[in-house]
C-alpha cells in the first residue's frame, strides 16, 4: 500500500487542492535575504475553518483569504500556528469555506540566503580576487516549503505564475521563458491594483532605480519540488534544436557565471542532440518553450529535473573543450541525457507519492539515448559495473529496502535517493525491455506516458502501457522485483537430459535463512545455448516462477545463464561446470560475448566473498582472463582486486601477496598501452590504459610509479601540464602525495584552490586524502573544514576513506565532531554520505560494533537506512575474513611460486 494512503499523519489535510500559484519573490543578495508573497489559487473540496500547508524556515505574516463563491474576504487569524517537525503551518478562518467552493489565499513570506544547498539558497563564486554572490533552487524533495509558503506534495500539482525582482545589473531565470521585464516603478502594476499594492508592501517603489521586476510566463501543471528560480550575473551559450514531431524549433541554453560558461558547449550540445531523440522515442514533443540549464557552484545532489530549468553542480555540466578526460565527457553526457529524459519521467508524468521515485529516476534514458549519440562508448555494457552491479551490492544486504519503498515521513525521503532507486530500478526495467524486446518495451513506455500527461501515477500504470504494447501480464512478472526487497541466486546443477535452476535469495553474509528466504520472483532466464549447426543462440522466453525447475539441453555444449547479463540476479554453477565456462570465456573467440564476460567475473566476486564458491575460484577466473582485450572486462576484473584488498586491509601479508598478484597482471598492459593517448583513439583502450596505469601505480608497480612522479615532477618544476594526460590527472595526483611529503601536498592542495576544471579540483580534492604522514591527514581535516565548499565535502572522505593508513582517523574526526557535522550538514543530503564514507571502510567484527556503540541513542532519523546498509557490509567482510583467508593465502602463495613473484 502507497505511503501516502497507509500514513496520513504524514500527509497535508485533504479539505483544499491548489489549482495556481502566482509566485512573487525579491532577492536581495547583498543582505543575503528574500521576501514576496504568494497568491494560491486553491479548489475546497470540504468544507473547512482552517488551511493547513508547508513552511519551513520561513517568517510568515499578513494572511488573507478571498472566497470567490462568497465574493468576501473571510477574516483570518493573524497568528499562524506552526509544526516545526512536520514542516506546516495552519491559518485558522473565522468563518468556514464550503466545499466546493474556490477561494484564494495570499501570504507574505521572509527568508534568508543559506549556503546549506536546499530550498532557495546562496552560492558564491570568485572573480577579480573577490567573493561573490547568486541565488537558486533546490527543492526536491521536500525543500519547496523553505522558500514559499505551498502545498508540498507531488500529487498536488498546480500551474505557476512566477515574478521575481532584483537588482538590475542580475539575470532571472525560471521554468518559463520571461513574458516581461521592466525596471520597477510604483506605476509598473496599476493595472493590477491588488498586486501594486502587495509590491508596495515590500518597499521597493524607494530605489527605484535600482530595481527590476521579471514575469515569467504561465507554466503547465506541475509538482512544487520541479518549480525553479534562480538570481545573479549569469552568462550563457545558445542552441536550438527542432521538434521532428511538429517541425517546432527551441531555444537551448546553459548558463553560468563568466568564469565557468566557456566550459558548458560540450553539455548544451549533448542536449541538443538528445532532446530530438527523447521525443521520438516517446512519441510526445517536449511542451515546454525552452529548456535552460544552469551551472551552480554549491549544488548538494549531482543535477535536478526542474522543468525547464535543469540545475546541477559543476563536475555535472563542465568540460574543458581543449583538454578533458574521457570520464568527464561521458559523466557530464550521461547526467545532462538523464535530466532531458526527466522532462518526461517525473515532469509531465509525476509519481503520486515518493515510494514511487523509481518512476522518476529508473528511466534508462541515459543508456538508451546516449548510446545513439555516442555508439563507440558502449554504454549498454558500461551499465553492467555502473548501475547494475552497483545494485547487487547495495541490494544483498539485509538492511536494504525494496525499489518501491515505503517512505511516509520527510525525514526519511532524502535516503532513498540511492543505488536501489536509481540503479536496481534502471535494472530491472533493462531486464523487462530484454525480455519483451526494446522497441515494445518503449512502445508501452510511449502508452503510459500519454494516458498520464501532466499527472500523477503509480507502479502498475507503467506496467499496464508494457502489457498493453506487449500482450504480455506484466505486472505478474515485474511485482516482486520493485515491491520485494532483494533478489535470487539461481543455482544450476546438470542432470540428465539437461539442467536444473533452483532460486533463493542471495545475500552478501551467505545463504539466507529460511525466514528471509520467502520470495519467489518470476525470472527471465536469458539461457545462451549452441544449436546443431554450431552457432548460440538466446532463449528470452524461458521464465522461472517457481522454487526450482528442469530443463532440456545438451549439457555438452558450452551454455551460460543470463545471457548478456541483462537478469538482475547471480548466477551459481558447480565448480565442474564453473570450470567448463571459465575456459570458454577464456577463448579469442568465446561465444560468451563482452556482457557475458563482464557478469562472470563480477559475479564470481559476489559469490566468493558471500561464500557461495571458493575464493579460489575467483581468483582463478581472473588468471584465465589474462589475454582478455576488452576494457570492461579489465574493469570486473579490478574490482575483485579491490575487494580483496579492502577486506585483507590490516593483513599486510595477504595484502602484499594480492599487490603482487595484481601488478604481474596489470604490467603487461601498461607496457602495450603505453602512458600517451593519441588522437582519435577508441574510448575502450583510452578507458584501458587509465584502468591499467591507475591499477598497477595503487598496487604498488615501482616502474609507474617512478613515471607518474616524473611526470609530477615536471608540473612542479615548470607549471606545463602537458606531460599529465587529463584521463591520468586523478591517479599521477594521488601517487605524487602517497609517496611524497609536504611540498607535493602543498602543490596538490594549489591545484584544488587554482580550479581549472572541475575534474581537476576533485582529482585533487580525493588526492590529498592520500597522504602517509598523519601530520599531513590532520592538515587535510582541517583545510577541509574551514575552506572547502559543502558539496566536496565527500570527495575529501573519499580520500580519506580508501587511505589504509587514514581510515581510522576519519572515524576518529566523525565521532569527535560528529555535533558540528551534523550541525553543518543534517539539513541536506550530504550528509548521508559522510557517514557512509567515514565508517563504511572496515572489514572486522570489533569495528561493528564499536560503530554500534557510538551510534546508539543518537538521533540517526536522516541515516538509519546507511548505518544499518554499512554494519552489513563490515559484518560481511568480517565473515569472508573469517572463512577464507588461509584459502586466499595459499592461493596467493601458489601463485606467486609459479610465476616468479611480482
Amino acid at each position: 500500500m502507497s505511503s501516502s494512503v497507509s500514513h496520513p499523519e504524514y500527509r497535508l489535510p485533504p479539505n483544499v487542492k491548489p489549482s495556481h500559484y502566482d509566485l512573487t519573490i525579491r532577492t536581495h543578495l547583498e543582505n543575503q535575504t528574500f521576501d514576496g508573497f504568494v497568491d494560491v489559487h486553491l479548489d475546497v473540496l470540504q468544507d473547512t475553518s482552517e488551511l493547513t500547508f508547508n513552511s519551513s524556515d520561513l517568517t510568515l505574516s499578513s494572511p488573507s483569504v478571498y472566497s470567490e463563491t462568497l465574493a468576501s474576504f473571510t477574516d483570518v487569524d493573524p497568528s499562524i500556528t506552526f509544526n516545526k517537525k512536520r514542516g506546516r503551518a495552519t491559518v485558522k478562518l473565522a468563518k468556514a469555506l464550503p466545499g466546493g467552493s474556490k477561494a484564494k489565499l495570499r501570504i507574505f513570506y521572509e527568508g534568508k540566503l543559506l549556503s546549506n544547498m536546499t530550498g532557495y539558497y546562496k552560492s558564491v563564486w570568485d572573480h577579480d580576487g573577490k567573493k561573490d554572490y547568486y541565488s537558486l533552487t533546490q527543492f526536491e524533495a521536500t525543500y519547496a516549503r523553505r522558500a514559499f509558503p505551498c502545498w508540498d506534495e507531488p500529487l498536488l500539482k498546480a500551474t505557476f505564475s512566477v515574478n521575481m525582482i532584483s537588482r538590475i545589473n542580475t539575470v532571472n531565470l525560471s521554468n518559463m521563458p520571461v513574458k516581461s521585464e521592466n525596471v520597477y516603478s510604483t506605476s509598473t502594476d496599476s493595472s493590477d491594483d491588488s498586486l501594486a499594492s502587495s509590491l508596495a508592501s515590500l518597499q521597493i517603489g524607494e530605489v527605484n532605480d535600482q530595481w527590476k521586476i521579471t514575469r515569467f510566463e504561465k507554466s503547465p501543471p506541475m509538482s512544487t519540488y520541479l518549480v525553479a528560480y534562480a538570481n545573479g550575473v549569469f552568462e550563457y551559450l545558445e542552441s536550438s534544436y527542432t521538434s521532428p514531431l511538429s517541425g517546432k524549433s527551441r531555444p537551448l541554453r546553459v548558463y553560468a557565471t563568466p568564469n565557468f560558461v566557456h566550459l558548458t558547449q560540450f553539455a548544451l550540445d549533448v542536449k541538443a542532440k538528445t532532446l530530438p531523440l527523447y521525443e521520438k522515442v516517446f512519441d510526445i514533443e517536449y511542451p515546454l518553450p525552452k529548456l535552460d540549464t544552469l551551472v551552480a557552484s554549491d549544488f548538494d545532489a549531482g543535477a535536478m529535473e526542474n522543468w525547464g530549468l535543469i540545475t546541477g553542480r559543476t563536475s555535472a555540466f563542465l568540460i574543458d573543450p581543449v583538454k578533458s578526460d574521457l570520464a568527464g565527457k561521458q559523466r557530464v553526457a550521461s547526467t545532462q541525457s538523464h535530466e532531458v529524459a526527466h522532462m518526461w519521467f517525473g515532469d509531465i508524468v509525476t509519481m503520486k507519492w515518493w515510494d514511487n521515485l523509481y518512476l522518476n529516476e529508473g528511466t534508462m534514458g541515459e543508456v538508451i539515448i546516449i548510446d545513439k549519440v555516442f555508439p563507440e562508448w558502449n554504454v549498454h555494457s558500461n551499465f553492467i559495473g555502473d548501475h547494475l552491479n552497483a545494485a547487487l551490492l547495495l541490494d544483498s544486504k539485509l538492511s536494504s529496502h525494496p525499489i518501491e519503498v515505503d517512505v511516509p515521513d520527510a525525514e526519511q525521503i532524502d535516503q532513498i535517493f540511492d543505488s536501489l532507486s536509481y540503479s536496481k530500478a534502471g535494472s530491472v526495467l533493462r531486464m523487462l525491455a530484454n525480455y519483451v524486446g526494446e522497441e515494445v518495451f518503449l512502445k508501452g513506455v510511449s502508452i503510459y506516458l500519454k494516458k498520464h500527461l501532466y499527472g500523477n501515477s503509480v507502479t502498475d500504470d507503467l506496467w499496464s502501457g508494457v502489457a498493453e504494447a506487449s500482450g504480455i501480464d506484466v505486472s505478474k512478472v515485474m511485482n516482486n522485483w520493485v515491491t520485494k526487497m532483494g533478489y535470487p541466486v539461481i543455482k544450476v546443477s546438470e542432470v540428465e537430459g539437461g539442467i536444473c535452476v533452483r532460486q533463493d535469495r542471495f545475500l552478501e553474509s551467505g545463504p539466507a535463512k529460511e525466514k528471509d528466504n520467502q520470495t519467489i520472483w518470476t525470472v527471465p532466464l536469458a539461457l545462451l545455448s549452441v544449436g546443431k549447426d554450431g552457432k548460440p543462440t538466446i532463449d528470452n522466453s524461458l521464465i522461472l516462477d517457481t522454487r526450482e525447475k528442469t530443463i532440456p539441453l545438451d549439457t555438452s555444449k558450452p551454455y551460460k545463464l543470463n545471457a548478456n547479463t541483462t537478469g538482475v540476479y547471480r548466477v551459481l554453477y558447480s565448480p565442474d561446470i564453473t570450470a567448463k565456462i571459465s575456459n570458454e570465456a577464456a577463448k579469442p573467440d568465446s561465444i560468451f560475448s563482452l556482457n557475458d564476460r563482464i557478469g562472470l567475473v563480477l559475479d564470481s566476486v559476489a559469490l566468493a566473498k558471500a561464500g557461495f564458491s571458493d575464493t579460489a575460484s575467483m581468483f582463478t577466473l581472473i588468471d584465465g582472463l589474462r589475454a582478455e582485450k576488452e576494457y570492461l572486462v579489465w574493469q570486473s576484473i579490478s574490482d575483485g582486486f579491490s575487494n580483496v584488498a579492502s577486506t585483507w586491509w590490516e593483513n599486510r601479508e595477504i595484502l602484499d601477496l594480492c599487490n603482487g598478484f595484481a601488478r604481474q597482471v596489470y604490467r603487461p598492459l601498461v607496457k602495450r598501452l603505453g602512458f600517451e593517448y593519441p588522437a582519435g583513439e577508441h574510448s575502450s583502450t583510452i578507458k584501458l590504459r587509465t584502468d591499467a596505469i591507475t591499477v598497477a601505480a595503487v598496487r604498488g608497480d615501482e616502474e609507474v610509479i617512478k613515471e607518474l612522479q616524473s611526470r609530477f615532477n615536471y608540473l612542479v618544476e615548470t607549471g606545463d601540464d602537458s606531460r599529465i594526460p587529463p584521463d591520468l590527472e586523478a591517479v599521477t595526483y594521488r601517487i605524487a602525495v602517497t609517496h611524497g611529503g609536504r611540498e607535493q601536498w602543498e602543490y596538490v592542495k594549489g591545484i584544488n584552490e587554482a580550479g581549472k576544471t572541475p575534474t581537476s579540483r576533485i582529482a585533487a580534492i580525493r588526492a590529498l586524502g592520500h597522504a602517509q604522514d598523519l601530520a599531513l591527514a590532520e592538515e587535510t581535516l582541517d583545510y577541509m573544514w574551514t575552506k572547502a565548499k559543502d558539496q566536496d565535502f565527500h570527495y575529501f572522505f573519499g580520500g580519506l576513506s580508501t587511505n589504509n593508513k587514514t581510515k581510522r582517523l576519519l572515524r576518529s574526526y566523525l565521532f569527535e565532531n560528529y555535533d558540528k557535522i551534523t550541525a553543518r550538514f543534517a539539513g541536506n543530503s550530504m550528509y548521508k554520505y559522510l557517514i557512509r564514507g567515514s565508517i563504511s571502510s572496515f572489514s572486522s567484527e570489533k569495528d561493528a560494533q564499536e560503530i554500534e556503540e557510538f551510534f546508539k541513542g543518537k538521533d540517526n532519523s536522516k541515516y538509519d537506512m546507511v548505518l544499518a546498509q554499512c554494519l552489513d557490509g563490515i559484518r560481511a567482510k568480517a565473515k569472508w575474513c573469517e572463512r577464507s583467508t588461509t584459502e586466499v593465502k595459499q592461493w596467493l602463495e601458489n601463485w606467486k611460486k609459479r610465476n616468479g613473484g611480482a
